[in-house]
């Protein structure tokens, strides 16, 4: 075991064996979309390290706020920052635990092997709508809120609409559903039958910032804040990088 690798375990065996974490437990977790291929690789570490073991449902930030303000049961969730904030102002998640945990941009989907688009500028990346013949992203997610102001401000809200898809951006260009889909980075990196074109130019980019927090009414209070310290770790960092997910600058 390399010198870097060792310093991981050790600190990964630190954070599993506390007086309180050290017996095993099932943590159900609430998670954005948006960390899905980075908690395909992520979740089994944790477990093989913890002895804990994750139930974990994914979905869009909207129906997973609304799914913990109706009463649904977890310990832990991982959502966007001003849902997150919302619901620890109603009560429903712990304060003290909010951890701000990574970043994710936007970006375009086209088919495995399609030709890519180009998007060097706001204009390219405009006239690439205009000539897609079908766009697919979801309208009641972080990234749909946004897109339909900006296709507000780039005037061409009205020649997109007819050809516009209410679905996963990543998943629908997969099935070859849509020419073209729009959403986070991390989403699209982990459709198999979908590739990255391209991320939005800088000028009309936009970053959606993902916080946990665990449950105010949980039972296994430490085994989610166990997840937390675990997604903080170095090399779990440099996974969800790999998946698109990026690091917080500290101003935010």
């Amino acid at each position: 075991m390399n010198t870097r690798a060792l310093k991981t375990a050790v600190v990964a065996w630190a954070l599993v064996l506390t007086p309180v974490a050290v017996r095993a437990a099932d943590v159900t977790v609430l998670i954005s979309n948006a960390f899905t291929s980075a908690l395909d690789e992520l979740a089994p570490r944790f477990e093989k390290m913890s002895g804990h073991k994750l139930r974990i449902s994914y979905g869009s930030t909207g129906p997973l706020k609304s799914r913990i303000e109706k009463g649904g049961a977890f310990d832990l969730t991982l959502i966007g920052d001003a849902a997150l904030d919302d619901l620890i102002k109603q009560g429903k998640l712990s304060a003290p635990t909010r951890a701000v945990i990574a970043r994710a941009g936007l970006g375009v989907a086209i088919r495995k092997g399609a030709p890519k688009p180009d998007l060097a500028t706001t204009d390219a990346f405009k006239r690439a709508l205009i000539a897609a013949k079908s766009i697919a992203y979801n309208e009641r997610g972080l990234s749909g809120i946004y897109l339909k102001g900006l296709f507000q401000r780039l005037e061409i809200a009205e020649i997109l609409k007819a050809k516009t898809k209410d679905a996963a951006g990543g998943e629908t260009v997969a099935k070859g559903d849509a020419q073209m889909g729009i959403t986070q980075i991390s989403e699209i990196l982990s459709e198999a039958g979908a590739e990255l074109a391209g991320s939005l130019p800088a000028e009309i980019q936009s970053y959606s910032v993902f916080v946990a927090a665990v449950s105010s009414g949980t039972s296994q209070a430490d085994a989610a804040a166990a997840l937390i310290k675990f997604l903080a770790l170095p090399d779990s960092v440099s996974v969800m990088k790999t998946k698109g997910l990026e690091s917080v600058p500290a101003s935010r």
